[in-house]
């Protein structure tokens, strides 16, 4: 299962960090992702979403039992 958002398909971009001398090496810049329990398909599964999709209400979480 990759890093990736199920919602949006948010997934970790490549970009460079530049030094003061402006020197490049590769980065990644990584989207905020949770592992959380919810309901797709009528089923409780786990799976990686990123804050904004959780904040949104893109996602149903799954109740918690008691």
């Amino acid at each position: 299962m990759a890093r990736k958002c199920i919602s949006c398909g948010k997934k970790p971009v490549r970009g460079n960090a530049v030094s003061h001398s402006n020197r490049k090496s590769i980065r990644f810049f990584n989207p905020n992702l949770q592992k959380v329990n919810i309901v797709l398909a009528g089923k409780k599964t786990k799976a990686y979403v990123c804050t904004k999709c959780l904040k949104a209400g893109k996602v149903v979480k799954a109740p918690v039992r008691a």
